[in-house]
């Protein structure tokens, strides 16, 4: 397969194939605890595609001069401490979002999704062929998150983009049902994560499934037989 070929294939694993959220079923934490609204779900999902990113390229470009024995831990300080990178960054420039998200941000160092990754396929590939999958995968996970989030909080609250103000000053949430919507508080809960995030992992089971069904009813390509020589 040639790069470009391999690299689109890098990105439809983490967009759809091999989706952390919904096909790996992994992070379930940062899923569960922190989509209660869009925007935070969005910010921890895109705090974990930096984290992923550049742990991926770091461990790509180190893999020659990291023995075999010692690499989990040497995998846990890089990531940990491009972590406290990004809390730090969070801080200074997001402080009122930081302290929404609190302690998900340092746990991102104990994400399986960020491990996974560097364990599976930053040892063993190219410097940009890992970029791309930490990427691919980080943002498979941002689009579920967002998804999952903007379900939760419209059910519950009857908005979307609540909390936008701490990420961009001037801007307001958005009212889809009016002030006298009564809300469904279970939404917000995490009985309500777990219910509405099945939902989607059937849906995205049974898009697979059609799709399989419609490719095995696809007749067969058909078959060249060689030109018989000419006498």
């Amino acid at each position: 397969m040639s790069e470009s070929g391999h690299l689109r294939e890098s990105i439809r694993n983490g967009l759809w194939r091999q989706n952390p959220g919904l096909a790996q079923i992994l992070g379930l934490c940062p899923i569960l605890a922190i989509s209660t609204n869009m925007v935070n779900a969005v910010s921890l999902g895109l705090a974990t595609v930096m984290a992923m990113a550049l742990s991926n390229l770091v461990v790509a470009g180190l893999r020659r001069w990291i023995a075999y024995e010692i690499r989990i831990p040497v995998f846990v300080l890089i990531i940990a401490a491009l972590v406290t990178v990004l809390d730090l960054a969070f801080n200074a420039y997001f402080h009122s979002l930081y302290l929404v998200l609190g302690i998900f941000i340092p746990l991102i160092t104990t994400n399986c999704i960020v491990l996974a990754r560097v364990e599976a396929y930053a040892v063993k590939n190219s410097v940009l062929d890992s970029t791309v999958d930490g990427i691919a995968m980080g943002m498979g996970l941002v689009w579920v998150l967002a998804l999952l989030g903007a379900l939760r909080e419209l059910i519950a609250n009857g908005t979307v983009l609540s909390g936008i103000e701490m990420v961009f000053p001037g801007l307001e949430s958005i009212s889809l049902f009016g002030d006298d919507y009564p809300g469904f508080l279970l939404a917000c809960l995490p009985p309500g994560a777990f219910f509405i995030l099945g939902g989607l992992i059937a849906g995205y089971n049974t898009i697979n499934t059609r799709r399989a069904a419609r490719a095995s009813r696809k007749p067969p390509p058909p078959v060249q037989t060689p030109a018989s020589p000419v006498a």
